[in-house]
Order: structure tokens, then C-alpha cells, then sequence
């Protein structure tokens, strides 16, 4: 792991997500970009002192001398440390999994993809929400002609806990997000905004063509944005609204998705992910739950029975899980498994990418229609 060190929230998701289904362990990392304190961090994690770094050359270095270097590097730094870490990473030889956005830029986000291609290395973006065994039913409820042809698609990721200025307080996590020397040019469309633009895509199996945005800072002398509204156009003409907004009064992490059609509409809510509505024209209003009938397919495994809710780790899990399948089919040189195709790879974080780019170039033009 190259990042993830103390006080790091996504670290420990990432390391509780991997441990989950047992196909990954922990045997070293730069925890941090002060050597100090990555020793530290090893510490905290019982790493073998000898494989806890003080930097991502180090690591590097160390693990490609010794015959059980690692195999996969999980990247989950600051934004604007994700690509050189990645690069660096794939051409040594090690698959990686970076968390979003995959990078600051689209320039570096196609040169990402093609270290992946040339290295033969598997490049994948931690879009986590496409690992709730819904959402994956929702997508097949979709290929299979259950909504007929799709006209509307409506997504939002709200949350307030930026409301007030915590960057200013020496809150960790919103230094590092509202600054653009670390998260990049984007605040908010770039952190939640690109989770909810690609649950659109991955579900209704569109890809928006174009789009116009505005984006804008609620606070105060906040350099990066806080809250941002955009049009959608997809292929073949459906459009749509995409809202992410982190001061959005009274909302904890309320990432929705609504996709209507000419039969049937579908509606998804995280925060109750055990649970999706299909609603016909004309009939009473489905709810379809969690591995009961209609749910279970191999794209959307179970782990635990029916009454116990899966949530965020699970669905985390998912991801590392298929990338681990991925990995494998790649080593044996045999055909992954169908799940393990879904998950998110270097090609999906450069669309995230291109999105966050795509809007900020369309609110800076005063909302106008640019090509993505």
C-alpha cells in the first residue's frame, strides 16, 4: 500500500476490503510521505519493519529485489500523488489499484492506461459503489430490456460535512480535498462527483456524449468547488441530471440513482442498498431486496444470507475481489470469471477524468455544451 498511513480514512477502508474475502494480505508499504511517520504507520499495522518504507522509491526498490515481493500496490495517496505512485508502480512489473480520481489530469490519465497496456498489468479504479450486488442487478435489469429504451437519468451524492470551513481547522481530510496543490483542479465533482457519473454509465450501459456544468463554492474563499449541477446528453439521446454537492444541508452520504425508461423506472439509494425499486408503467411498484428473487446472478454474488445486509466494506470487497480474478485469469492466462469484468479499470477512471474536466471547462465557458 503506498499511502494509508495514521489518520487516513480510505487507507483502512481499502485494507478492511481487501482483507475481506481472503485473496489479499498486507506484507508492506509507504504509508506515508514522511518517512517517519510511515515507519509509524508500519508499526500500527504489524508490517515486517523491514518492508515498511519511508518512500514509494523505496518500496519500489525493495520489493522487486526480494522472490515474495508483492504482486499488487494499492495507491490510495492524495490525488495528485496517484499518477507518478501508479506509473511508477506499473512499470515495475505490479498490478495496481488506485482509488479515484485515478489522476489530476486527463494527459496523465492516458498515459496511465497506456503504462498499463504496455506493462501487460491490471489498472484498476476503486469505484466502489459498482459493487453493491443491486446496483449490479439493477444493470442486468437494464440489458435485459426490463425499463425498454432509457429517456431520463437522474443521479445525485450529497452530503453536507464541508458546510463549514474544516479545512481551516486543521481537519486532515478537508485540507487535503479543498486544496488544489492535492486534489487537482476539482473539489467536489472530482471526489463524489465521479462516483456518481460512473454508477450512471455502469447501470444504464449509456455514455454521455456531452454535457454542460456549473460548478461553484458555498464557502467562502474556498479555492476548489463544494457544489456542482450538471446536464447530461448520453448516446442515443436519453438525457439526464447529475448533482454532487458536499454542503447540501442535512444529507450524509445520499448518493442516488434514478433511470427511467418507456416500460419500467429503477431507483437505488445508498443508503439503503439492500433494497431497489423497479416501478412498471401502469403497475404497482416492485421492491426487490437483497439476494431474493430476480437479485442473485454471478455479477452480483453473496456473501451472506438473505436478512443480513451487505453495505460499503462488502461492496468495497467486491471490487478487490474481481480484481483479484482479473489477476489471476491474466497470470494463468485464462478467461476471468463474468463479475470480474465489471470492475473498474484504467479505461473508466480516464472517462471519470475526462468528466471532471469536461465540466469545469463547460462552467468556466458559462455552462456551455462541451463533447466528452
Amino acid at each position: 500500500m503506498i499511502g494509508g498511513g495514521r489518520d487516513a480514512f480510505i487507507g483502512a477502508v481499502h485494507r478492511m476490503a481487501a482483507r475481506l474475502d481472503d485473496r489479499y494480505e498486507l506484507v508492506a508499504g509507504a504509508l506515508s510521505s514522511d518517512p517517519e511517520r510511515a515507519r509509524q504507520s508500519g508499526r500500527d499495522l504489524r508490517l515486517d519493519p523491514e518492508r515498511s518504507y519511508g518512500s514509494i522509491d523505496a518500496l519500489i526498490e525493495g520489493e522487486r529485489r526480494r522472490d515474495d515481493g508483492v504482486d499488487v500496490v494499492s495507491i490510495v495517496t492524495p490525488n495528485h500523488l496517484h499518477y507518478a505512485a501508479a506509473r511508477a508502480c506499473l512499470e515495475a512489473g505490479f498490478h495496481v489499484i488506485c482509488d479515484k480520481p485515478m489522476t489530476t489530469t486527463v494527459t496523465e490519465a492516458e498515459a496511465l492506461c497506456a503504462a498499463a497496456e504496455a506493462a501487460g498489468r491490471v489498472l484498476a479504479v476503486t469505484y466502489n459503489y459498482s459493487g453493491y450486488p443491486l446496483v449490479r442487478a439493477a444493470r442486468e435489469l437494464v440489458r435485459q430490456g426490463e425499463l425498454g429504451p432509457i429517456h431520463r437519468v437522474q443521479v445525485e451524492y450529497l452530503q453536507d460535512w464541508l458546510l463549514e470551513p474544516l479545512e481551516r481547522t486543521g481537519n486532515k481530510q478537508a485540507s487535503w480535498r479543498t486544496d488544489p496543490a492535492r486534489s487537482g483542479p476539482a473539489g467536489c465533482i472530482g471526489d463524489i462527483g465521479t462516483h456518481a457519473f460512473q454508477l450512471a454509465e455502469f447501470v444504464t450501459g449509456l455514455r454521455v456524449r456531452r454535457l454542460a456544468g456549473a460548478v461553484t463554492s458555498v464557502v467562502p474563499d474556498r479555492p476548489v468547488d463544494d457544489d456542482a449541477q450538471v446536464l447530461l446528453e448520453f448516446d442515443g439521446g436519453a438525457r439526464g441530471t447529475l448533482w454532487a454537492s458536499q454542503v447540501a444541508t442535512g444529507h450524509a452520504n445520499g448518493l442516488r440513482l434514478r433511470v427511467y425508461g418507456r416500460r419500467a423506472a429503477l431507483e437505488w439509494c445508498q443508503e439503503d442498498p439492500n433494497r431497489l425499486y423497479l416501478r412498471p408503467f401502469g403497475e404497482p411498484a416492485r421492491e426487490l431486496v437483497r439476494a431474493g428473487p430476480g437479485t442473485a446472478s454471478p455479477t452480483a454474488p453473496i456473501r451472506i444470507p438473505p436478512g443480513h445486509p451487505e453495505g460499503f466494506l462488502e461492496a468495497f470487497a467486491q471490487i478487490y475481489r474481481d480484481v483479484a480474478d482479473r489477476i489471476e485469469a491474466l497470470e494463468h492466462g485464462t478467461p476471468p470469471p463474468e463479475s470480474a469484468l465489471l470492475a473498474p479499470d484504467g479505461r473508466e477512471g480516464l472517462r471519470g477524468v475526462r468528466f471532471v474536466a469536461a465540466v469545469l471547462a463547460s462552467s468556466a465557458g458559462g455552462m456551455r455544451w462541451v463533447e466528452l
